[in-house]
This record gives structure tokens, sequence and C-alpha cells, in this order.
């Protein structure tokens, strides 16, 4: 999984980005069968682009029928939004690893939150997803998640080996629901899909991506 990784971050930068000029359009606006994690972004939006909203809605549809409901944790982030989330995420692991060095946290949160403009949130290509189970009034078990909140380790890997067989079901289920729509999940984070942007075409193998970094909007 760390080859994987280091591929990625080695190669992504060559990847040409011939921008298709699509808008953001927000989830909230449209009438999908959702439900949105709380965002620390007051008036936060959960926009993407406009394909990507015709994708949402496909899962959404799919997953109604089990009565399952999508749930989006993030979408497009501003530079602002990106920034709380590493510096919020910097803090809880210096609470939970006081005998790290400052340089051994940053490590560690850029590994699960990307700094600034390098994340994928930043072009609109970019969903982090789970699912609630309409039956169980609960949101699924994904091995390392109690309902929203997740512990960031790494058994957040999507097939790590040390998860429960139900947790890894469940995965399966939300990766296999996204990949059908043409995303790819990230080498770390079971929840987090990539489209059109540097990464999905790396791991599409594709000679070029589509959406580039949005700053504000």
């Amino acid at each position: 999984m760390d080859q994987k990784v280091q591929h990625i971050q080695q190669h992504s930068p060559s990847i040409p980005i011939l921008e298709d000029r699509s808008k953001l359009v927000s989830l909230k606006n449209c009438d999908f069968d959702l439900l949105y994690e709380p965002s620390v972004k007051r008036g936060y939006k959960y926009m993407v682009r406009e394909a990507i909203l015709e994708k949402i809605g496909r899962i959404s549809n799919h997953l109604k029928k089990e009565d399952k409901t999508l749930i989006i944790r993030s979408a497009w982030r501003s530079v602002d939004h990106q920034l709380l989330l590493w510096n919020n995420c910097f803090r809880n692991f210096q609470e939970e690893f006081p005998e790290k060095t400052p340089l051994e946290i940053k490590e560690l949160t850029s590994s699960f939150i990307a700094p600034g403009v390098k994340s994928t949130h930043l072009t609109g290509g970019a969903v982090d997803a789970l699912i609630y189970d309409n039956k169980t009034k609960k949101v699924m078990n994904f091995g390392t998640n109690v309902d929203y909140k997740i512990t960031l380790s790494e058994q957040c890997y999507p097939y790590h080996p040390d998860i429960s067989s139900l947790a890894l079901e469940n995965r399966m289920l939300l990766i296999g629901l996204f990949e059908n729509e043409g995303f790819v999940v990230d080498a770390r984070e079971y929840w987090h899909f990539d489209y059109g942007n540097v990464i999905w075409a790396l791991e599409k193998g594709e000679e070029s991506a589509f959406y580039e970094i949005i700053k504000e909007q």
C-alpha cells in the first residue's frame, strides 16, 4: 500500500490537466435521498462538479432500493476549509501521541489530510462518503468508525487485513458503488473517492485530467 501511495505522489505532478470548465453545483439543491455529515465549515454547501451530481444520484437510487442512504461527508473544499481540517487533525494527533515530535505529527497528519492546495477536494472531483442503514438506524460499520466519527489509522486503508468480515463487506459495497460510476478509491481512506482529477487520471491510466483546483467559489 505504501508503494502505491509513493507512486501516486511521484507521478501525479506529471499529469497534465485539460480543465473542462464545468461548474460546481450543490448536492443540497438536488432531490436525491442523501444524508450530510455536519461540517466544521459554517454554511458548507457540499458542492461537486456537474458530472458528479448525476453519479451521486445513481448511487443514491441504488442504495434506496436496499433501504440504505448515502452519507456525504465532504465534497469541494476551499483552501481555508482544507487548512482548518488539517489543523484540527494535527491537534488531535498531538493529544493522541504526546510522545511524538512536531515533525512526526506533521507527517502523520499529512498522510490523512492533504495540506492546502495538495488536496483533490479543491478540484470538486472528490467525494467523501459513508452509508446509513435505515433498518438499523445506524451508520454502517466500516471498521474504523463509530457513527460519523472515524479513527484515523492504517486500518483506514481500503482493504486492510485487520478488519472484520462485516467491515470489509460494507467497504466493498461502498467502493463498488463508486467504482461502477468511474471513481477511484483513495489508497489510504476507504471513504474518499476521486473522479476527473490527477489522482483519478493516474489510477485509471488516463493521459490527462480534466478537473483542476478551484480555490474559491
